[in-house]
């Protein structure tokens, strides 16, 4: 749907700022804020006075750890802003924010390029449709590079960047860019907020018309319009390009790449420029749609609708964030939680500037805001009016990798312990906690070490408890390396009364898939309600495998046979015969040990490698890649997760404090020498 200028709703922006850990997400952010006259000092990440990184171990850290939402005003338009985090381990919340996102900006390193978290949120924000701009950040670096980056852009990521502006100067002489759609200069001095306007510089209009050329070509290639222009006139004007960039935008056929220093506070007004002319409003994104195929469109006039995506649960009450997607909620309304099945009334609407809040009357389709009062809506959960209820798709949630032992110091504090975890649960759908059946320990498992250093030291501070904590153990995972045909299994109960019978066949083999099930029953001899109870108990059966209780995937089960008795056969019998019967099938198999695997990036001087290399093949990695870049080696390596743990303190050792890496999930690998026969 193209915007209706005449319509508040044409003005709203609802964008991400998405990035590697330490590519200036966060500076950006700051910068936005003070150029838009919300704040009136830069915060710096350095100095922990960042309004978007207010939590304290976000800044005793120096990294974005928590979504975080500001609103702010450029040029007659609001922008509702989710500054997310970087790393890896926190991937779960840049999903949740994706999911109720219209546009987002992608800020990329002027030296390292895509690196991987960049290539992560990318593919995160491709699956949900999220149109994109660049920003390519730190040009100020030594060893920064615009086209090298854009280059890394091109081969990594696979869209056609369409860069917009013309760097002036290199390294510490940048001093801004040049226009290359309106052919001028926008340059910056130090202690000056506003961009000083000016013509291309005659020693820099060659390479500018150059670049113009190239744009034009770049773009007349993917737009019919442009093309149209192109051959009719062989150029394009300002006004067709602004037009066919912000269709490639929405389109995903293209992405803007503009480029400047956040740091330096360079290239921040035509980035807001950029985010208003070319990512989306809520308008122009289609309608809302149901899990069952219903649409809502974005009017304020339609039936409200709206999805969770944070909750901060406190001691003082819960907050809850939501985008609204149709209609008008004033506080004091009563809402629908589709999930937990019941009403809950509104009793605050806030409009979020990250820890501090202003209240609304109301928030009408397109908003993002935070809400005071409910007591059941989790992130995920579909918000909407009692008398046109509707379920939306809620943000997938990431499975755990790794899990940790906690336990209260004091036996006194083993409740509050108790009621501290669930509210951890509660905010962060990743982590999960459970109690460890045969130890009886407490244990919570989330996305990665840091992800639990993080939620313990939550623990510790707002709780005030003291918390022994065990080493980080790794999820594992059971397959099939052989499988095994015709496994007969027959369930038969008598205990007064009707009885159960039921009588199954199941062949098992490998499957890339997670797990498969079919039916080869022929003549009936199994009705098709009684596959769907065997293939329920199949699935009971994954949860623990025959190696170590393990949960188990990659697996294909075919019922290739059965038999019914006409008294005692029933959904139960069945279930429980393709329950036992799938682990009886497994104990035939021979099973694989399967342990998570990440792929490292280790950025070392070129005097360590060696060290590095020999440490990496210790811990079971394989190395993929090495390039030198700026003085510095990038390795790439396959690791083992459970190698990985204190690894940074290793490498921090064995670098004297100059090398860095980064990680993130790649999949499950057989673990060495635990192929099991049985």
């Amino acid at each position: 749907m193209r915007t209706n200028n005449f319509s508040p709703l044409a003005v709203v922006r609802n964008l991400g700022i998405l990035a590697h850990v330490d590519a200036g997400k966060t500076t950006v952010t700051e910068r936005i804020l003070f150029a838009t006259g919300t704040t009136h000092k830069r915060g710096e990440v350095h100095d922990g006075t960042t309004v978007t990184d207010f939590d304290p171990q976000e800044r005793d850290r120096g990294i974005t750890i928590f979504a975080a939402a500001v609103s702010c005003a450029w040029d007659g338009h609001r922008l509702n802003l989710i500054d997310t985090p970087g790393h890896v381990d926190f991937a779960d919340e840049v999903e949740r924010s994706l999911r109720v996102l219209d546009g987002a900006v992608a800020v990329f390193d002027a030296v390292a390029g895509v690196e991987p978290q960049s290539e992560s949120v990318w593919r995160q924000a491709d699956r949900h449709g999220v149109p994109r701009i660049a920003f390519v950040n730190k040009l100020d670096r030594a060893g920064a590079d615009l086209d090298t980056a854009v280059e890394s852009i091109r081969r990594r990521l696979h869209p056609a960047p369409l860069v917009v502006q013309l760097p002036i100067g290199s390294e510490d002489g940048f001093t801004g860019v040049v226009d290359l759609l309106r052919m001028r200069t926008l340059t910056w001095t130090d202690g000056t907020a506003a961009a000083e306007e000016g013509p291309v510089p005659d020693d820099l209009r060659e390479e500018a018309l150059r670049r113009r050329r190239l744009l034009e070509e770049a773009v007349a290639e993917r737009h019919p319009a442009a093309l149209e222009e192109f051959c009719d006139r062989e150029t394009v004007s300002a006004g067709t390009l602004t037009a066919a960039l912000r269709d490639l935008t929405y389109s995903g056929d293209g992405v803007v790449v503009l480029c400047g220093s956040a740091y330096r506070n360079r290239g921040i007004e035509p980035l807001l420029d950029a985010v208003v002319a070319y990512l989306p409003s809520p308008l122009d994104v289609p309608a809302v749609r149901g899990v069952n195929g219903e649409e809502r469109p974005c009017d304020p006039a339609a039936p409200f609708a709206a999805l969770a995506f944070k909750v901060n649960a406190t001691a003082t009450g819960r907050l809850t964030y939501m985008r609204v997607y149709s209609g008008t909620i004033e506080k004091g309304a009563t809402v629908w939680d589709a999930g937990a099945r019941r009403t809950e009334r509104v009793g605050r609407i806030l409009r979020v500037q990250a820890d501090r809040h202003a209240p609304l009357e109301r928030a009408v389709a397109g908003d993002i805001v935070a809400v005071v009062g409910l007591k059941s809506a989790r992130a995920g959960s579909t918000l909407c009016a009692p008398d046109a209820p509707l379920v939306l798709e809620p943000p997938g949630v990431a499975e755990p990798v790794v899990s940790v032992a906690v336990e209260a110091e004091r036996s006194v504090d083993t409740d509050r312990l108790a009621s501290a975890l669930a509210r951890l649960a509660e905010e962060d759908p990743s982590l999960v906690v459970r109690t460890d059946a045969e130890t009886g320990q407490r244990l919570l498992s989330g996305m990665g070490e840091l992800h639990l250093e993080v939620a313990v030291e939550k623990v510790r501070r707002e709780h005030g408890l003291t918390l022994n904590v065990g080493r980080p153990r790794v999820s594992y995972r059971e397959t099939v390396g052989r499988g095994v045909s015709g496994l007969v299994f027959r369930h038969v109960k008598q205990d007064g009364g009707a009885g159960q019978f039921a009588h199954v066949v199941l062949d098992v083999e490998p499957s890339a898939e997670g797990f498969e099930f079919r039916s080869a029953v022929v003549g009936g001899r199994v009705p098709q309600e009684y596959v769907r109870a065997v293939e329920a108990g199949c699935r009971d059966a994954l949860a623990e495998g025959p190696l170590g209780g393990h949960p188990v995937t990659g697996l294909r089960v075919t019922l290739t046979d059965g038999s019914t008795h006409v008294k005692d056969s029933s959904d139960t019998a069945f279930r429980t015969a393709g329950r036992f019967g799938l682990r009886e099938a497994l104990r035939a198999c021979a099973m694989v040990l399967l342990e998570p695997v990440v792929e490292v990036t280790v950025t070392v001087p070129e005097d360590a490698v060696g060290a590095v290399l020999g440490d990496l093949a210790a811990r079971r990695g394989r190395v993929s890649g090495s390039v030198t870049r700026g003085g510095s080696a990038v390795v790439t390596a396959t690791v083992p997760l459970a190698e990985l743990f204190g690894y940074a303190t290793r490498l921090r050792s064995r670098t004297q404090g100059r090398g860095t890496f980064t990680a993130r999930p790649t999949g499950y690998a057989p673990a060495p020498a635990v192929t099991t026969a049985r």
